[in-house]
């Protein structure tokens, strides 16, 4: 469904004959649809998947906007523009109380050790793509204090 979304989201941009938005959609079909065909499945692309391959590409163009020089005012706003066309269709991400809640119920046990690398090699699997991963690392930090 979410490289449908996609799609249509560009179709109806070309409709506006919105060049820019259109091509920061298109982006986002490439890399969903480049990242189906390496999995082997072209024609039915899990949502989790679609989501990964958005959520790269927003942090892509994040480092984009992060490493251009302050003084190239029009290529930074181009990229920033691109950044929140591409965050709309981004996945809601879980807040740090939210993760905390998850890693205090599943977890606990994990916790207990006290050991952050074991605590996010457990816990990785299970957040990936639902939460930030700076989130998830600030909450281990204040959960193993």
């Amino acid at each position: 469904m979410k490289l449908k979304e996609l799609q249509d989201a560009m179709i109806a941009a070309m409709k506006a004959k919105d060049k820019f938005r259109k091509d920061s959609i298109a982006d986002l079909v490439s890399a969903v649809k480049k990242k189906g065909i390496d999995a082997g499945c072209r024609d039915d692309i899990p949502d989790e998947m679609a989501n990964e391959a958005i959520l790269k590409e927003i942090k892509s163009v994040r480092e984009q906007i992060d490493t251009c020089p302050a003084d190239r005012t029009e290529l930074l706003e181009e990229y920033r523009k691109r950044y929140d066309i591409m965050s709309e269709f981004a996945p809601k991400m879980l807040s740090a109380e939210e993760v905390s809640a998850i890693l205090q119920e599943k977890f606990s046990d994990v916790l207990a050790t006290k050991n952050k690398g074991q605590i996010m090699k457990a816990v990785m699997p299970e957040l990936k793509g639902k939460a930030d991963g700076k989130v998830i690392n600030q909450v281990v930090a204040e959960l193993t204090k």
